[in-house]
């Protein structure tokens, strides 16, 4: 059985999910761990598994396509390319 990416992703977002829940139902008297669960649940979610998720979802992309170049607002705006001298 493989594990893939997506899958590690989805059980540090669940664990981190879980353990924000379980730091907001400990009581007032607990505060001090509660607050620790809220913390390693944030930081699993945005330290963790966001980076992951976007490497997972970048991996077979062009950045090229997605920087706003002179060509690409060309493009966006329907124009045709615009002929310099030396072609």
């Amino acid at each position: 059985m493989r594990i893939r990416l997506k899958h590690i992703v989805l059980i540090i977002v669940l664990a981190s999910l879980g353990a924000i829940i379980y730091g907001f139902t400990l009581g007032e008297e607990q505060s001090q761990i509660a607050n620790k669960f809220i913390g390693f649940g944030t930081v699993g979610l945005f330290l963790i598994a966001m980076p992951l998720f976007l490497i997972k979802e970048s991996k077979s992309r062009k950045v090229k396509d997605y920087m706003l170049t002179e060509e690409n607002i060309r493009k966006m705006q329907g124009k045709a390319p615009k002929k310099t001298e030396n072609q």
